[in-house]
C-alpha cells in the first residue's frame, strides 16, 4: 500500500497554548461563528459549478483511472495529477 499525504507533525499540547493566534486564524473563528464562511463555501462551489471547473476536474480524474487502471490508481495520485490543473498552475 502507498503512504498518504504528508502531513506536518501535530505540534505538542505545551507549544498549542503558547502560540498566539495568527491574524487568519482570528479571522477564520471568525467566519466559522459568524457563519459567513459556510455562505463563502457555498458561493465558491457554485461558481466553480458554473464555470464547469467542477466537471473538469472529474473528467482528468476519469480520463487518467482510464489510462492506468480503475484497480491501479489511489487518491494520492489523483491530486498528484488533478492539482496543478485545479490551481491554474
Amino acid at each position: 500500500m502507498r503512504a498518504s499525504v504528508n502531513r506536518p507533525p501535530t505540534p505538542g499540547a505545551e507549544e498549542e497554548r503558547d502560540k498566539e493566534p495568527s491574524l487568519r486564524e482570528i479571522i477564520n473563528i471568525k467566519l466559522v461563528e459568524s457563519g459567513e464562511k459556510e455562505k463563502l463555501m457555498e458561493l465558491l462551489r457554485e461558481r466553480l459549478v458554473e464555470c464547469g471547473w467542477r466537471d473538469e476536474m472529474k473528467a482528468l480524474c476519469r480520463a487518467y483511472a482510464r489510462k492506468k487502471g480503475r484497480n491501479n490508481v489511489t487518491v494520492d495520485d489523483l491530486i498528484h495529477v488533478i492539482t496543478p490543473k485545479g490551481r491554474g498552475c
